[in-house]
């Protein structure tokens, strides 16, 4: 009979590679999806459909994680994460018969992504803690390494599979995971058991709940229609509706870990950040997401709109290609994914985790040295050592942090550690977009304006002086050509200015890639250097977790060194609890 372990990390890795493959199918797949519903994204006011379609999927998996693990402690991680299958399985159904068209059509979409995802947040937020409870502490790592492997790689494979499927039909981007999620609704509900550690009695914290998810709602929204143009501004960073929600959403997060010291039973168990190794390994890995998040997205640009237009790809085609050129940092991640957390249960998570870090940003470093126009060797050895740096940072950290909790706050933690995670990629990708939009806002225009000049178009030189940046950008992102987006926007009579000739040269798949990468260059190396200070900042906090330490584990295997730490650890969250039940009873 197969052990029970292999059952859990076998279902428990189909769940989460099917979670992230949709995570990020849609990336590559929106110009067929907008073209089935009867939609132009790049109309007037579509875009703030597009960036929902993109964009919500995580920002409601971010906010929910925490609660839903919550929850879990309270209900069963399994009970949980079983119906995480069946609600994931049923937005896939309601995405793939979406029955409306063009606005009305957008909206249902983004309506059953949100259902999607809050089956997702089920899978993500209970996965690593139903590991924890199935493994022993000397597996947990390579069981959490297969684990963030497929994470990874349903990621990229969500970009090729999306490619392939958006070509023969939309709806089949979201109708194969319809099978999937039957047979693993099905065997999750049939061979997973329950072997968490629950406390009787305990009570949902109503109020940390709300404020901890409108609050992280409200400022991931901001942020997200902070990439919007407001009036004549090419970001909407001064829109009131911008100020308003990051400023309500900052204020709520800043009154939640208030509410948290004074209930009974509260969701984000603060006191978990008094363990050494907790707090540090959380730390690291939301500096390693915000260092990331963003300039993966980056990356599927910098290839989409220049570097694969330059070496004669239709921009129909590069969104397809995008996937492909990234497998490199595919294969160093699930190269080392594993290994490094079959080290990690043998030596520790510390010397792995800070030294995969510090490959990381040495990788960012390297990235922001090649030209624009690289040599493709160059660039995947940098995408294979970035894979490599990562894999090596995952898995050893995320057990680090699972093992050093107690049993019975596994749920809460591994819903804390991906909703840092989570939402540190959300905030990366802003942040990024940003870096490049403002650089991009100061000299695409003029760049744009003399190319067209000296190409024979000095008539419609002006009306290029006033293309936003996230038009020129998500029309490339997007497969389109950005020049003739905008050709096609403008009056006739304007267009019937220019020759035929110099038509077809500014609409080739070389020339707009030439005009805009001096500017974007110059900002994608300045977004590279900045990942490259977080990852080193990320290792920084990573050597800090201290020894190593495994909560409840007092023998002679872990060394002394390591059974002191841990009681030092145990003694004051004893500390902790006491004083909190102290503070109850006197009120």
């Amino acid at each position: 009979m197969v052990q029970y372990k292999w059952v859990a990390l076998s279902n428990t890795t189909l769940g989460v590679l099917m979670a992230s493959i949709n995570a990020n199918i849609t990336l590559i797949s929106l110009p067929a999806i907008f073209n089935g519903i009867g939609l132009n994204p790049l109309a007037p006011g579509a875009f703030q459909y597009l960036l929902w379609l993109l964009f919500g999927y995580s920002i409601v998996t971010a906010t929910l994680l925490v609660t839903f693990g919550r929850l879990s402690d309270i209900f069963g991680r399994v009970r949980l994460y079983n119906l995480g299958f069946a609600v994931f399985t049923l937005g896939s159904v309601l995405l793939s018969i979406t029955p409306g068209r063009g606005t009305t059509g957008a909206t249902e979409l983004i309506i059953f992504r949100i259902v999607q995802a809050i089956g997702g947040a089920f899978l993500f937020s209970n996965s690593a803690a139903i590991l924890t409870d199935a493994f022993g502490h000397n597996e947990r790592g390579k069981a959490l390494g297969i684990n963030q492997v497929a994470a990874l790689v349903g990621s990229l494979v969500g970009l090729v599979l999306g490619g392939v499927l958006s070509v023969i039909d939309w709806r089949l981007v979201f109708l194969v995971s319809v099978p999937v999620g039957i047979i693993g609704t099905v065997w999750s509900y049939a061979k997973l058991r329950e072997l968490s550690v629950r406390k009787a009695g305990q009570k949902l914290d109503v109020a940390g709940n709300f404020l901890f998810a409108a609050g992280l709602t409200l400022l991931l929204i901001g942020i997200t229609y902070g990439l919007l143009p407001y009036g004549s501004s090419t970001m909407g960073w001064s829109s009131p509706f911008v100020i308003a929600s990051m400023a309500a959403g900052a204020a709520m997060l800043v009154v939640f870990p208030i509410v948290e010291t004074r209930v009974k039973d509260p969701m984000f168990r603060l006191e978990l950040f008094k363990i050494r190794m907790f707090s540090a390994g959380n730390i690291a890995g939301l500096l390693s997401s915000v260092a990331r998040g963003g300039v993966f997205i980056i990356l599927i640009i910098l290839l989409q709109g220049i570097w694969l237009p330059l070496h004669g790809y239709s921009f129909a085609s590069t969104p397809f290609w995008s996937g492909i050129y990234l497998i490199p940092m595919l294969v160093g991640f699930v190269l080392m994914g594993p290994l490094s957390g079959w080290l990690s249960d043998k030596y520790g998570a510390r010397g792995l985790a800070t030294l995969g870090m510090v490959i990381s940003g040495v990788a960012f470093i390297a990235l922001a040295s090649l030209p624009y126009n690289f040599n493709y060797l160059d660039f995947g050895i940098a995408l294979f050592v970035m894979g490599i740096g990562g894999g090596m940072f995952a898995a050893p950290n995320t057990a680090s942090i699972m093992n050093s909790v107690p049993p019975e706050n596994r749920g809460a933690a591994s819903g804390m550690m991906a909703t840092l995670r989570n939402s540190g990629t959300t905030a990366s990708i802003g942040i990024f977009f940003t870096i490049v939009i403002i650089s991009l806002a100061a000299s695409l225009p003029p760049a744009l304006h003399s190319a067209l000049v000296s190409a024979g178009a000095p008539s419609v030189a002006a009306a290029f002086d006033k293309v936003p940046p996230t038009e020129a950008l998500f029309s490339a992102f997007l497969g389109y050509n950005p020049i003739r987006t905008v050709l096609l926007q403008l009056p006739n009579s304007t267009v019937s200015q220019i020759s035929n000739s110099t038509i077809s040269l500014i609409t080739s798949t070389t020339w707009f890639p030439n005009a805009i990468a001096p500017a974007f260059s110059k900002a994608l190396a300045l977004s590279f250097y900045i990942g490259a200070a977080l990852s080193f900042l990320a290792a920084i906090a990573s050597l800090m977790r201290g020894k190593r330490y495994i909560h409840g584990v007092k023998s002679d295997k872990l060394g002394r060194e390591i059974e002191e730490e841990g009681l030092e650890d145990e003694k004051r969250i004893k500390s902790i609890e006491e004083g909190l039940d102290s503070k109850r009873r006197s009120r």
